[in-house]
């Protein structure tokens, strides 16, 4: 194939891009034709494209090749993934409890203790585990110790938010609207970092496209 027929692809590809962009776009005017095929559209190839991923991805590695390897003890998870699928019959619905049940089961003795490692003392650790000074890493860490006990006190419901611990509690629910204001923040920015991206992507196809 010629360079300039990859060119020519290039330009064509681009151009669905484009247009599917501008599809999705036209939303913001009202509800359309054009963006319900770009919605179902993408929709339809990313169950496309994640059902032959995970077809690749799971049950050929997970389990046709090791039950055709010889490694028949695959038999048993393969035979529980199976019953979920009796969830579509009313009849047969009851069956999928037992692979739900043990599914559920296992996952929470693994993510339980994951969960309470790297989200409540890995957090503890990073809170308490740096030294208070004078200096500007101390009054830092000075700061986000007295944030995360007034959090904590706001959230403290069996004695009255009163005197000191109502001034307390205020200062605990100032630091949880800035920190929720930061991350709505940094959420909408990077929605605008991907809706500045789509546009540069528009222009510089109509740039290459038409010149200038």
């Amino acid at each position: 194939m010629m360079p300039q027929e990859w060119g020519m692809y290039e330009y064509i590809f681009n151009g669905i891009a484009v247009f599917l962009t501008l599809c999705i776009f036209s939303f913001l005017y009202k509800d359309n034709p054009l963006y319900k095929f770009a919605e179902r559209l993408v929709a339809g190839v990313a169950t496309g494209y994640f059902t032959m991923l995970l077809f690749w991805t799971n049950f050929m590695d997970k389990v046709w090749e090791p039950i055709g390897g010889g490694q028949w003890w695959y038999i048993f998870p393969t035979v529980l993934g199976i019953m979920m699928w009796t969830r579509f019959s009313r009849k047969w619905s009851w069956i999928s409890r037992y692979s739900i049940a043990i599914y559920i089961g296992v996952g929470a003795g693994v993510s339980i203790t994951l969960y309470l490692y790297t989200y409540m003392f890995k957090q503890l650790q990073a809170t308490v585990g740096f030294p208070i000074g004078l200096d500007l890493a101390g009054i830092n860490q000075l700061l986000v110790v007295i944030a995360v006990i007034a959090s904590l006190i706001y959230f403290f419901f069996s004695l009255p938010h009163k005197g000191a611990l109502g001034a307390v509690s205020k200062v605990g629910i100032y630091v949880i609207m800035v920190a929720f204001g930061a991350g709505f923040g940094l959420t909408v920015m990077g929605r605008v970092a991907l809706l500045v991206n789509r546009v540069i992507f528009i222009k510089g196809y109509l740039v290459q496209l038409f010149g200038g």
